[in-house]
């Protein structure tokens, strides 16, 4: 019996934004350990470098998708249904940001774009998700906030409410599925080195002032936070919902 309740073997999970970085890394742990695994992206270019990299054959299964889009994402789960047949596990991976003026000087395009990606996909996700999920009546729901999502930083200031949107929208999902054994949780990292953040760990002032901020002395690499990820799309976490774990090596304590 030891081990049991870690194990994800053949059970099927969606990774937005899967196609790089800390998606991509999500992907290739859950194939790792006997899971099934649909990713998506909006460019083809890059989901045909991830299938290679992974290497899962029939296991795994890349989409084109804009998760803001209401049709992108109705076709998404369609497509993952259609070729698993399941979904045990959806993990919202997708963000961006847009350095950004003060909110008082932002263009409301451009808060739309960052809003859209960020939060409106994450809802347009889980509800899909949620659909699927009640008929089963088993499911998970892991979604990447940030901590920019409790402290305000400059240039980050839409970014930073978008996230906070999404830990509270975890909340709300989470009271609401709890009946039909659905857990809905998050992952709240500091910085991670992957090319969505390259523009401040690649200027190493930068990156030594950052890391001044951090006791563990570092930022996080994609792989910190894979190992919440897959305790959260596990059944290691069944009696726990609605809470945000905060992965940032003590950013937030200080």
């Amino acid at each position: 019996m030891k081990g049991i309740y870690f194990n994800i073997s053949n059970k099927v999970y969606l990774v937005t934004g899967g196609s790089k970085g800390i998606g991509l890394e999500i992907a290739k742990n859950l194939l790792a350990q006997g899971a099934k695994v649909a990713i998506c992206g909006r460019k083809q270019e890059n989901l045909d470098r991830a299938v290679e990299f992974l290497q899962g054959g029939e296991n795994v299964l890349a989409i084109s998708a804009h998760i803001a889009e209401e049709s992108d994402v109705n076709q998404l789960f369609q497509k993952c249904l259609g070729h698993f047949a399941q979904l045990d596990g959806l993990i919202n991976n997708v963000g961006m940001n847009i350095i950004t003026p003060g909110l008082a000087d932002t263009d409301p395009g451009l808060w739309k774009r960052i809003i859209d990606s960020n939060l409106t996909g994450t809802f347009l996700c889980s509800r899909k998700a949620a659909a699927i999920m009640r008929e089963q009546k088993y499911g998970k729901i892991v979604t990447i906030s940030s901590i920019a999502a409790r402290k305000a930083s400059p240039g980050m200031g839409i970014y930073g409410i978008a996230k906070a949107g999404i830990e509270m929208m975890t909340k709300v999902l989470a009271s609401e599925l709890a009946p039909f054994n659905i857990q809905v949780n998050c992952i709240a990292p500091c910085m991670v080195r992957t090319e969505f953040s390259k523009l401040f760990w690649s200027n190493e002032e930068l990156h030594q002032m950052i890391v001044k901020g951090i006791p563990m002395g570092r930022i996080a690499e994609p792989i910190d936070i894979v190992y919440p990820v897959m305790f959260l799309a596990s059944d290691a976490s069944q009696f726990i919902t609605g809470q945000t774990i905060v992965v940032d090596g003590g950013a937030t304590i200080i």
